[in-house]
């Protein structure tokens, strides 16, 4: 009976474990704090959550697809550089059009690489995270960029501005999270996803085109960090060059958080919101509890680990694996 109760803990740990020390840590946060549970500290959150969170919608169909997505840092500070610097050009008219085609050319030549060439993800994103940020940095010049007229542009609404008393922000991270949610779960092209992440060469043989839906998994996640460099550049009217650097490890974090596996074929857009907000309000309590913000690296460091043994560990059940 003992051996059968540590066993269903074990198995509950392994499926619920993020879950659990996620409340655990928002119930000592509040202990320790008793600012952390206001709304303006939780709108304020899930405002500075949007743009991690809008990425990690992207990247959870590029995980799901059984694939890895290690470029959208960089593709981010890509994406801010070249709508501000457009902005002065052209008008935010046609910056924003402008920005979005580019980004969507960077993520259609890494899904062409990884989809139709059969490339390893890991590889060909890791290059690419390099490739992008030696394009950022070619075209700013190795320069910071700023809006000249930050009070006579609409630029800041995506940004700054609100609805109803709720930040744009956060209306676009919803709407999006909507969107890909119903995209995910209720379309055909979501079962295929599904069903390349699972098993790529079965799928295959059933008919559906494996190349074609990594190569739009890709796409969307382009897409998506396109959205999140917007809001990034509207925020602020001026961005430093590495302005998205070390993000790619936040948005793995906040998927794998979020119960989507590194094997693929499984997650949801739901758990991934979860994820953002469970690594949002981690770090939120930290700070409020008065450590600097350079341990949320450490922080982050750990969730992944974590993330990913109760990953490997919710397939098998157990916490510990049965040769050890």
């Amino acid at each position: 009976m003992a051996a059968l109760n540590r066993q269903q803990v074990g198995s509950v740990l392994a499926k619920q474990g993020i879950l659990i020390a996620f409340v655990l840590f928002m119930v000592a946060f509040t202990i320790a704090n008793p600012k952390f549970l206001t709304v303006d500290n939780l709108f304020s959150v899930v405002r500075s959550s949007a743009i991690l969170g809008v990425m990690a919608l992207g990247v959870t169909f590029v995980v799901i697809s059984g694939n890895l997505d290690l470029s959208v840092g960089s593709m981010m500070s890509f994406s801010t550089i070249v709508v501000l610097d457009l902005h002065d050009q052209i008008g935010p008219f046609l910056a924003i059009p402008a920005m979005f085609a580019m980004t969507l050319a960077l993520g259609a030549l890494i899904g062409f690489l990884v989809g139709y060439l059969k490339l390893n993800s890991l590889i060909v994103t890791l290059g690419m995270l390099s490739a992008i940020h030696g394009l950022t940095l070619t075209w700013s010049g190795g320069q910071n960029m700023d809006i000249a007229d930050k009070a006579g542009t609409w630029l800041g609404v995506f940004g700054q501005g609100s609805a109803l008393g709720i930040p744009v922000p956060i209306l676009i991270f919803a709407a999006l999270a909507a969107l890909l949610g119903l995209v995910l779960s209720r379309t055909p092209f979501g079962r295929k996803v599904y069903a390349v992440g699972g098993n790529g060469t079965a799928a295959t043989f059933s008919g559906i085109r494996r190349a074609r839906t990594v190569f739009t998994c890709y796409l969307i996640s382009a897409a998506c960090v396109a959205t999140a460099g917007l809001i990034q550049a509207s925020r602020s009217m001026g961005s430093q060059n590495t302005v998205g650097q070390g993000l790619e490890l936040e948005v793995l974090a906040a998927v794998i958080l979020g119960g989507a596996s590194l094997m693929g074929g499984s997650g949801t857009i739901f758990k991934t919101v979860i994820g953002v907000l469970i690594l949002g309000f981690i770090q939120n309590g930290l700070l409020l509890l008065g450590l600097q913000f350079y341990v949320q690296f450490v922080v982050t460091w750990i969730i992944i680990i974590l993330a990913v043994w109760l990953d490997i560990a919710a397939k098998r059940s157990k916490l510990w694996s049965p040769i050890a």
